[in-house]
């Protein structure tokens, strides 16, 4: 479940709320934050919220952490509410949060006296994500699993995640790492192309300041491109995962093998809700995950 905030194009503001929804509603999988933006949060807020889930939900909770603001600027803000305590101090939020989940002495001064309710015998996974070498730093240095943004930045994916295995085996430590990535699945290649196509023009009026909700086909298809946006979209499209299940599952695989993953996040995002469901039960059936339909 992703944070974002003041958004015409996603309505996830709160992983909180949302993984429980989900958790409810099911039995084995994990449910995780993709992720709490935690330079807007209190470290101990955060860990009472996660000790809960997982007293709710015991051994099926991730929580995914970021330092993106998962918004503009005026949102930040507005979520800090004057609070001085900036994205410079994020390296000691995530000590303190570790700490705390884990019942250990914190390392900011004033927080020695107080624990992160309810009690519990084992505790959320913590996962560091990312888009860039830093956050591959962070993760090493905090001895985390890392998800790296492929969706976001494709062009550093494999750059990262090596970043981030070197330094893990240089201090003695078991990497794990996992990708997100954009899919969009369809039966056949024609709809693929035009879910892409939305795709295509939901991302050019994001980069050009207008984060509005997924267009629809039929608005994708008239949109007219200047020769500068269709060679952008020509470039982006080298890293999109999409089309029928047999031709996704293959470019899948073989993204795990370059990055050495086992483990890959699918993000799927189009216009109308059957046509996301529909890529992911042909993408499950695919892989042979259990109940596709």
């Amino acid at each position: 479940m992703a944070e974002h905030h003041s958004s015409r194009s996603f309505a996830g503001c709160s992983p909180e709320v949302l993984i429980p929804r989900i958790a409810a509603e099911t039995s084995h999988i994990r449910v995780g934050s993709g992720g709490v933006m935690l330079p807007h949060y209190s470290p101990f807020k955060v860990a009472e919220n996660f000790r809960l889930l997982e007293t709710m939900f015991p051994g099926r909770i991730d929580l995914g952490i970021g330092r993106a603001p998962g918004s503009d600027l005026a949102t930040a803000q507005a979520l800090a509410y004057g609070s001085p305590i900036g994205v410079e101090y994020f390296a000691n939020k995530v000590a303190d949060l570790k700490a705390l989940l884990k019942d250990e002495p914190p390392v900011t001064k004033g927080l020695q006296n107080v624990f992160a309710a309810p009690r519990t015998i084992g505790s959320p996974e913590i996962w560091m994500l990312g888009s860039s070498s830093q956050s591959a730093h962070y993760a090493a240095h905090f001895s985390l699993p890392y998800s790296f943004a492929h969706f976001i930045a494709p062009d550093q994916s494999l750059s990262c995640v090596e970043q981030y295995r070197a330094a893990c085996i240089e201090t003695g430590i078991t990497p794990r790492a996992n990708l997100g990535v954009f899919v969009l699945c369809a039966k056949t290649n024609e709809k693929a192309d035009d879910l892409a196509a939305c795709r295509d023009l939901w991302r050019l009026r994001f980069e050009q300041g207008d984060p509005g909700p997924c267009p629809s086909i039929a608005e994708a298809r008239e949109y007219k491109y200047s020769d500068e946006e269709r060679h952008r979209l020509t470039e982006r499209r080298k890293h999109l995962i999409g089309g029928t299940p047999d031709v996704v599952k293959e470019k899948l695989i073989n993204l795990a093998r370059e990055h050495k993953v086992n483990e890959i996040i699918v993000v799927t995002i189009c216009h109308e809700f059957e046509d996301r469901a529909d890529s992911y039960r042909l993408l499950a059936k695919a892989f042979q995950l259990r109940n596709p339909e």
